[in-house]
């Protein structure tokens, strides 16, 4: 396959840019923080020239060829208000679009409070992030926008110690994400946005886990789960995540499939707010309209959302592994649907089958479901070894995938991925030892195209294959006492060199007879020695 390295290109010059705000900022800014501020001011940015774009193609189109919202005045722009939060969910007057923000401020030029007082840049930049959320209050876009830019702390003494450092550096990450080649939004080339995020969350991945079994899920990871789960389909209605972190699982499924692919959007619940906050913002860099998504923030163990919804024919997760829930200190969890029907409940301690479960419930009756899981949950025993013989039991297990070690980001252990379906044709279950598909970049392992295609194409066929694969019946997995472990299934290969025996006796029977030989010719050299001596 050919290379484009004119992307290519684009994407190391993008790069660059990226370091260089870093240099700019560093020893002032943490790294986490640092992601925050470029990623709202990138997304700034971007709503401010895809408006601007959208008006400007309208009125273009209408005949105004030299029309131009940025040049406009804020009190004409206003009569437009209300149709454009009702098309795009949200508004910008011209003063405060991107470009016309960082000019001014370039110029080293303030703002105007209506009593006269002078306003700086911070306190500008403030007002702005605040008008843009106010913009969508009361529409049915107010969900996607509330609380966007509460990570963009423009009085964070992170910034600097003082007003003027602090707008000195703000100046500097305006320029910055000023100069990024980020493409036409008018043309809609965009994706210079999204792997920007990607980038910064690949430079910052290792703080991802900080708060306890939270790890980024790599590109090549969520190919993988994207590529199982819509094996044989073009197309679905919808894709959900439990715990969708930053949104890089959803967003892989529309790069796949394509954004018109998905029929019914984007579906996510997060936990921590500013993951939550970074995943809508994700949504809205990836060109994904605020109608096409819908990502809440709550305990998706405790208080799920979407519950109302159509199930789900694709999801995809990664979940926290083994963290702490309630279980069953709750006693309202035992007859919550999505648990009840095993019987019991995850451990508190681990709550993997909890996801696992919750699962499952959202599935729909032609969906699948890919998860990539802690090993330890395919054959730990107690309450774990009971959820796995109901799902076992009740045919929902396709697949057990056991991934390298070392993919994730601040973690080096070997992680494997579950694949459920509720249509199962048969009640076989497909073991993978996927444990040698890598290769080793920098201080990661990494699945290659053709890594992932040999594991998606050994999914598909389910054929017994030595040493990689195995199709188990139920009645094995039944009677090993459900255990999913993928090396109870795929024998390990010994790739230690075997050892001819006969070949190697013959050798030293070689090395013996030469031995005697030289042996013989050393004592003739000695007794000649002596007779020389004894003349």
């Amino acid at each position: 396959m050919a290379v484009d390295n004119k992307k290519e290109q684009e994407r190391e010059e993008l790069h660059r840019a990226i370091w260089a705000i870093a240099d700019d900022l560093r020893g002032a800014v943490d790294g986490w923080d640092f992601k925050n501020y470029v990623l709202g001011t990138m997304f700034y940015r971007y709503i401010s020239e895809n408006l601007t774009a959208y008006i400007n193609e309208g009125e273009h189109a209408a005949g105004n060829a030299g029309f131009d919202y940025e040049k406009m005045s804020d009190a004409d722009a206003e009569e437009a208000r209300e149709g454009l939060v009702e098309e795009k969910g949200f508004f910008i007057l011209p003063s405060e679009l991107f470009c016309n923000v960082r000019a001014k401020a370039d110029r080293g030029e303030s703002w105007k409070y209506p009593n006269g007082a002078e306003m700086l840049l911070n306190e500008k930049l403030e007002a702005v992030f605040r008008h843009i959320e106010e913009s969508a209050k009361g529409s049915i876009s107010e969900g996607s926008f509330a609380g966007l830019f509460d990570d963009f702390d423009v009085n964070s003494n992170k910034l600097g110690s003082t007003v003027a450092k602090r707008n000195e550096r703000l100046v500097k990450l305006l320029d910055g994400i000023a100069s990024m080649n980020l493409g036409s939004v008018k043309d809609h080339e965009i994706d210079a946005f999204g792997d920007a995020y990607e980038y910064l969350m690949t430079m910052y991945a290792s703080n991802a886990g900080k708060s306890g079994g939270e790890f980024f899920t790599p590109a090549d990871v969520s190919v993988l789960l994207t590529r199982l789960g819509t094996v044989s389909k073009t197309k679905i209605n919808k894709v959900y995540d439990p715990a969708c972190g930053s949104g890089s699982l959803l967003l892989k499924v529309e790069k796949i499939l394509g954004k018109d692919s998905v029929q019914n959007g984007f579906f996510g619940q997060e936990i921590n707010i500013t993951t939550y906050n970074l995943c809508r913002i994700n949504m809205f860099l990836h060109d994904i309209g605020f109608d096409k998504f819908s990502i809440e923030c709550e305990d998706t163990l405790v208080n799920p959302m979407h519950w109302d919804d159509e199930p789900f024919e694709l999801i995809v997760s990664n979940p926290p592994y083994s963290i702490k829930w309630a279980g069953d200190e709750n006693p309202l969890l035992i007859n919550d649907p999505r648990f009840s029907p095993a019987g019991v409940l995850a451990p508190k301690s681990k709550a993997d089958l909890a996801f696992i479960m919750h699962a499952l419930s959202w599935l729909a009756p032609n969906g699948t479901a890919a998860i990539v899981c802690f090993p330890g949950i395919m054959y730990r025993g107690g309450a774990e070894q009971k959820i796995r013989k109901y799902l076992v039991d009740n045919n929902f297990v396709d697949c057990i995938i056991q991934l390298p070690s070392n993919l994730f980001f601040g973690t080096p252990i070997a992680t494997c991925i579950l694949v459920m379906k509720r249509g199962k044709v048969d009640n076989d279950i497909l073991f993978i030892d996927a444990s040698n598909e890598y290769v080793k970049v920098t201080n990661n392992n990494k699945l290659t195209p053709e890594n992932i295609d040999t594991i998606v194409q050994a999914f598909t066929d389910r054929t017994d294959k030595p040493h990689f694969c195995s199709r188990v019946s139920y009645d094995r997995v039944k009677a090993v006492k459900y255990n999913l472990s993928v090396s109870t299934y795929v024998e390990q290969e010994d790739k230690r060199e075997k050892i001819d025996i006969e070949k190697l006796n013959a050798e030293i029977k070689k090395i013996v007879a030469r031995e005697q030989v030289l042996r013989n010719e050393i004592d003739k050299i000695i007794v000649e020695i002596e007779g020389r001596q004894g003349v």
